[in-house]
């Protein structure tokens, strides 16, 4: 029907980032892919693991994202690694300028997915975590288990 919004269906998670990373905010943003890219994001052929955006002469470009070639793509598949453009507002981005130049907060793709058809990420602004912390989060998990684990045998 006209009008109606369409599920949103995600496609890839970066689950590595919350074991990685403190995350303190999050926003959308659109992702500019070229011809046959779009193909292999609905199929899901993407890895966000070592992906990152960066800020860089007014715009944000999303860095080490692999998104497959498509397989009949041909000769109009491009670089799998390639920067991607992602769109922004122009006050978000003067935002995250900002908040990016603070110490030791970056930019990371938490997932991405399909809304109304087009390619969507979720980008998260985060502080990385130090291995004391990781440790810390590890031990909280696991007497969270133990305290589940005992309320059901009682």
């Amino acid at each position: 029907m006209p009008g109606e919004k369409e599920p949103i269906k995600v496609v890839a998670t970066n689950r590595r980032a919350y074991h990685d990373y403190h995350i303190l905010e999050t926003l959308e943003a659109g992702i500019a892919l070229r011809g046959p890219e779009i193909k292999s994001v609905r199929q899901g052929k993407i890895s966000l693991q070592e992906g990152f955006a960066r800020v860089q002469g007014g715009e944000v470009w999303l860095e080490n994202v692999y998104i497959a070639p498509y397989e009949r793509g041909g000769h109009y598949n491009v670089d799998p690694r390639r920067p991607r453009k992602l769109l922004l507002h122009r006050d978000e981005i003067r935002r995250l300028i900002g908040k990016t130049q603070e110490r030791g907060l970056t930019l990371i793709p938490l997932r991405v997915y399909l809304k109304n058809g087009r390619a969507k990420v979720e980008l998260a602004l985060a502080r990385g975590k130090k291995l004391y912390d990781k440790r810390a989060a590890i031990a909280e998990r696991e007497a969270q288990r133990e305290i589940e684990r005992a309320a059901k045998w009682r």
